[in-house]
């Protein structure tokens, strides 16, 4: 069977895909409490250096893998806390790679807000994952 997705379709087809695997981590994460954590690195710092991926699919692989390391608490608000932050760590990491490399006006004004409100939102859960300690 061929099955032909137009570019957008595969867009819908993935993104369920890619929410069907986290939650699958999530799972395994719960049920394995051997996982390693993500180290306790400041978000800042998460996928920067000699290690940061050059390219879109290695910053999303780099994202997933500090999501499937993750230690899960059992506790839904700090796991989606704590998820949410890779989650927008790798946004921004994209963001910033598309500003150094990317040609089009319009992604570059896209790229800046992104970093804005990603920001902006990871120091909303820094603060939130700081009260439940």
């Amino acid at each position: 069977m061929n099955l032909k997705i137009p570019n957008l379709g595969k867009a819908l087809f993935l993104f369920p895909l890619a929410a069907l695997c986290i939650a699958s981590i999530s799972a395994q994460a719960q049920s394995n409490p051997a996982m390693a954590p993500s180290g306790g690195m400041p978000m800042h710092q998460m996928n920067k250096g000699a290690n940061a991926p050059q390219d879109m699919k290695g910053s999303m692989m780099m994202g997933m893998d500090d999501m499937q390391k993750m230690t899960m608490t059992g506790d839904i608000d700090k796991d989606f806390a704590m998820m949410m932050k890779i989650h927008h760590q790798q946004a921004v990491n994209m963001a910033e790679m598309q500003l150094a490399k990317g040609k089009s006006p319009e992604m570059k004004t896209m790229s800046r807000q992104i970093i804005a409100a990603q920001k902006k939102e990871i120091t909303q859960f820094d603060k939130w994952l700081a009260k439940q300690k």
